[in-house]
């Protein structure tokens, strides 16, 4: 009698850990694949931002473009 309720409850225990394993799977695949999904921009862009707002001129821009590009 015991052995059926038994068989139940843990089925419906391992219906829940194959869901989160598959939902953790597509987790680390969507996080992985899409790119950086902080916001953080390169160092170029932040260069050419500084350049667009004015920050910097057009000879300190192409100063440090050329020192980007040679890392």
């Amino acid at each position: 009698m015991y052995e059926g309720h038994m068989f139940g409850a843990g089925s419906v225990f391992m219906w829940i850990f194959w869901v989160l394993v598959i939902v953790g799977v597509v987790w680390l695949f969507v996080f992985s694949f899409m790119g950086d999904t902080s916001g953080k921009k390169s160092a170029l862009e932040i260069l050419k931002d500084r350049y667009a707002s004015g920050d910097i001129d057009r000879d300190e821009f192409e100063q440090r473009k050329k020192d980007l590009n040679s890392t």
